[in-house]
């Protein structure tokens, strides 16, 4: 199992359009970027590969990176900086692009809340919002899966988990090739309150890719300010949505991770903290 960190970021990615933070122009003088979050996962046995989250920056992150396109994708959320890349398929993917079928498309079969559909639409459920929104795409077709029920993509056992993502329905995710035990945990975007069957989905990895959004010490300047806070009082929550620093690396020690990579991170990190272990950028790989 190859894994390529294709985007590293959050929602604006860093460096931020017009930006003139000390991280912003730190990433620009040294060319790191961290783009919007997708993950390449690719099998070496079959040839297959697997991509976890379609990013915005789907284009670019495929030439930079020189990784195989999808034979399946897996999409977290509707969140559109883990979703709106799905558009990417459209002549590349699939029968459009000389395949012999479309590509599927995993997306968990569970109620997606008012808050995320467009007035007038109704979704049943993330695999509901994502056919929806992607109809016209005859490259794709998506597939509903059941959340904790492993099934099978691109060759590895997958397991789509519940995480705490307020107010819509996210899912963490777990990889694992069958052969070799090989094992990939995805935290998905989410706060400290992973759910414990889900902390036991995603429990011993070789690599966990955990969210990272802000140090701790940002949490001041939350509205809501921090959650789950540590013995020490240290929030392991950023307001509600997504995990601080100090939040993934106890993720980390609880999952018992063999390593950890911090992702889905803001150019709001200071600049002397912004990238160092283990913060993740664009173009990392790992072989488990």
């Amino acid at each position: 199992m190859e894994v390529t960190l294709l985007g590293a970021g959050d929602t604006t990615g860093t460096p931020t359009p017009g930006c003139d933070c000390d991280t912003c122009e730190y990433a620009r003088r040294e060319g790191l970027e961290r783009s919007r979050f997708s993950v390449h996962v690719s099998n070496e046995r079959t040839g297959e590969s697997l991509l976890i989250d379609a990013s915005p920056d789907f284009r670019q992150q495929f030439l930079a990176h020189e990784v195989d396109l999808p034979d399946e994708i897996l999409v977290t959320h509707v969140h559109f900086d883990h979703l709106d890349g799905l558009g990417n398929a459209y002549r590349l993917l699939g029968p459009r692009s000389g395949g012999d079928a479309p590509v599927p498309v995993h997306a968990a079969d569970d109620t997606v809340v008012e808050a995320v559909a467009t007035p007038g639409e109704d979704f049943d459920s993330v695999a509901a919002a994502v056919d929806r929104r992607y109809d016209y795409l005859h490259a794709v077709t998506v597939t509903p899966q059941e959340p904790l029920e492993p099934f099978e993509a691109a060759g590895f056992r997958v397991t789509l988990v519940p995480v705490d993502h307020p107010p819509l329905p996210c899912y963490g995710v777990a990889v694992t090739d069958p052969e070799t035990d090989a094992k990939l945990s995805l935290s998905g975007d989410t706060s400290y309150a992973i759910p414990e069957a889900s902390r036991a989905a995603l429990a011993d990895p070789d690599l966990l890719l955990a969210d990272a959004i802000v140090p701790a010490h940002l949490c001041e300047h939350h509205p809501l300010g921090g959650r789950h806070e540590d013995a020490d009082g240290v929030p392991r929550t950023f307001g509600t949505k997504h995990m601080t620093r100090e939040g993934a690396l106890a993720l980390a020690d609880d999952l018992d991770a063999e390593q950890v990579r911090l992702v889905h991170v803001a150019h709001y990190y200071p600049v002397d903290e912004a990238f160092e272990e283990p913060l993740a950028v664009d173009g990392e790989r790992c072989v488990l």
